[in-house]
């Protein structure tokens, strides 16, 4: 059973940083070989792209627009883990943050793309 667990949400001040991880465990290949990304929901809002990073002997990343220059995405393949590093945050980062899975290359932009989700965590940025 492919488990994503994502943590390290919280309040935060504008300006200020979080650090998520999404820690993946089930998979039935190994994580190295797996695209992983963030995307995140805000109230009343759908499903955006946040950060993706691909296969490990790639590291290729790919970010949107909004939060280029303001978050890292990285990871640990001996860990299983995922991290996504948010600094300069903004009130309009304020939302639900959620790891994913993918084998596929494809559109690693677009959330139809993954084939395993976390739980999501809560990432609330005060004015």
């Amino acid at each position: 059973q492919v488990q994503l667990v994502e943590s390290g949400g919280g309040l935060v001040q504008a300006g200020g940083s979080l650090s998520l991880s999404c820690a993946a465990s089930g998979l039935t290949f190994s994580f190295s070989r797996y695209i992983m990304g963030w995307f995140r929901q805000a109230p009343g809002k759908e499903r955006a792209f946040v950060a993706a990073i691909s296969w490990s002997w790639s590291g290729d990343t790919y970010y949107a627009d909004s939060v280029k220059g303001r978050f890292t995405i990285s990871r640990d393949n001996a860990k299983n883990t995922v991290y996504l590093q948010m600094d300069s945050l903004k009130p309009e980062d304020t939302a639900i943050y959620y790891c994913a899975a993918t084998l596929s290359n494809a559109a690693v932009v677009v959330g139809s793309t993954y084939d395993h989700w976390g739980q999501g965590t809560q990432v609330t940025v005060s004015s």
